[in-house]
């Protein structure tokens, strides 16, 4: 009954602000993402000898702001795969176009999933106050990984978002599934975090 009651008032804001309640919902998701991966490495990840790591909430802060930003953009990508590539004809017996359904999570994963994860590890090297050349180490470092790692999780949770959830609902359910995936970005985008900040310490000290 809760669930039903909060897909309800959901859909109501998304009727009548779709921007706002893409970027809300999606900035908390990805700042949830965030929480979860802190939680697993301030407890499950760190090693005997390591000192207790203090919660880091600007980092939770930096996913909440990309979420918030990037939803709406998504949403009108998700709309533009809807009228670009139909699942159903207009003149069909309403049976769904598997060769449409794989153009659409095809598109999705050769255009916007590249676009993405360089926007992604772009934002967050700004966000952090990187140099230019720390930002282009952390693509060269980070992005061929991640890419090859979206394209084995993905395709087959957009096959199925693409599939049954309606259009207001895909990027809050790709964003809910993605709270895992939000857990690997943040782990990842850590662990060059404190790799670039040791060779910046060591740099520093050479320096001096």
């Amino acid at each position: 009954m809760a669930a039903l009651t909060l897909a309800r008032a959901y859909q109501h804001s998304f009727d009548s602000h779709p921007n706002s309640t893409l970027a809300i919902t999606g900035g908390c998701l990805n700042a949830l993402g965030d929480v979860v991966a802190q939680v697993t490495q301030n407890t499950w990840g760190m090693e005997e000898h390591e000192e207790y790591r203090r919660y880091d909430f600007p980092r939770t802060l930096r996913f909440f702001c990309f979420g918030f930003t990037i939803s709406p953009f998504m949403g009108r990508w998700n709309k533009f795969l809807e009228t670009r590539f139909p699942l159903r004809s207009l003149n069909s017996t309403g049976k769904v176009s598997f060769k449409a359904l794989s153009k659409r999570v095809a598109c999705d994963q050769l255009v916007m999933a590249p676009i993405g994860l360089g926007l992604f590890l772009g934002s967050m090297g700004m966000m952090e106050a990187r140099s230019p050349r720390q930002i282009r180490e952390r693509f060269k470092d980070l992005y061929q990984t991640a890419l090859l790692a979206n394209w084995r999780v993905w395709p087959l949770a957009q096959l199925v978002n693409f599939r049954y959830m309606p259009l207001p609902y895909r990027v809050p359910f790709s964003q809910a599934c993605g709270v895992f995936w939000t857990l690997y970005l943040s782990i990842l985008n850590s662990e060059e975090d404190q790799k670039q900040d040791r060779n910046a310490a060591l740099r520093k000290t050479l320096d001096s």
